[in-house]
């Protein structure tokens, strides 16, 4: 059942602030000297996208491929975002008992602690502010991309319920500012062109698109295991596809981000619809003419192409 978060009157919003150039919030930041510091090991494997573009998701697919048979018990003791950390992310985390202490959550000290090998890491950084040493130690890395107006659409919600982000305002003026850049995580169209540019000089980064692993989403976990080197059976890819689904992940409570208290869930779920398409019940007739065109101005240069509907 979904619970309100009783600290969320305790725990201010962060407020939106330029970091070198990229919109971004204090918990991304606080810890940015032992981010850039932090130390990769060449088995290490990167999961970076856009915030809300399924990156549980594919965190979850990516543990189980590596965990899921030889340690059965993470599943149901270890939220994901502790399997698969958040590199920059940094915050006092409030704590259910009253009078408590907060802890503060450090995404470069769980990794360093991490008891499985290899490691598997989250990041919403912009290709430009990764640490070096995931180039030095040529690091596999996987990023996904969710087309911008489902992109918009689920950022807009997740911003809602989520106190670890400004607040969104209404649906209007928060697609002027992700149109603008001024959001958490800077520039949607800044942030996947980055990454999909770093293909032509970084062999070891495996594209993915959201709206593929919708519509087929045992083909983009073979993809994965191909690029990753994995072999697991039929049988096991059979289980993973059938764990992954959404209506079974919403329900998983080590996955739905239920444990995590800085969440609201009256007002929305962590894991909400899944969907490809989901923008035509927010975008009015006015609204996707005006982001179309601005689309078309800011991709006119990009390779990219992404599916709006499926």
């Amino acid at each position: 059942m979904n619970k309100p978060c009783l600290q969320m009157d305790l725990y201010p919003r962060p407020e939106l602030f330029d970091f070198h150039g990229v919109s971004m919030v204090s918990h991304f930041t606080d810890n940015w000297e032992e981010t850039q510091n932090f130390q990769a090991r060449p088995d290490d494997v990167l999961l970076a996208s856009y915030p809300k573009a399924g990156s549980t998701w594919l965190s979850y697919i990516l543990d189980l491929l590596y965990f899921g048979q030889t340690s059965p018990e993470r599943q149901t003791s270890v939220p994901i975002y502790r399997r698969v950390p958040v590199l920059e992310l940094a915050f006092s985390h409030p704590q259910t008992e009253p009078g408590s202490t907060p802890h503060i959550y450090k995404g470069t000290e769980i990794l360093d602690n991490l008891p499985t090998s290899p490691r598997l890491i989250k990041t919403h950084l912009p290709v430009q502010f990764m640490p070096k040493s995931f180039w030095e130690q040529n690091c596999k890395m996987v990023y996904v991309a969710r087309n911008a107006k489902d992109s918009v659409v689920s950022f807009f919600h997740f911003e809602r319920m989520t106190l670890c982000c400004p607040e969104p305002e209404d649906w209007d003026n928060y697609l002027q500012r992700f149109m603008k850049g001024q959001l958490m995580c800077g520039s949607w169209y800044d942030h996947v062109n980055g990454w999909w540019k770093k293909k032509e000089t970084y062999s070891k980064l495996h594209f993915m698109f959201y709206e593929d692993l919708v519509e087929n989403t045992r083909r983009e976990i073979d993809r994965l295991c191909h690029f990753l080197g994995l072999s697991p059976s039929a049988e096991e890819k059979e289980i993973i596809a059938g764990r992954v689904k959404f209506d079974k992940m919403k329900t998983n409570n080590m996955v739905n981000y239920s444990t995590f208290k800085m969440m609201d869930f009256n007002k929305s779920s962590f894991i909400r619809k899944g969907k490809v398409g989901d923008w035509k019940n927010h975008f009015t007739v006015a609204q996707n003419e005006e982001f179309e065109e601005d689309y078309k101005k800011k991709m006119k240069d990009s390779t990219l192409q992404f599916h709006t509907v499926i």
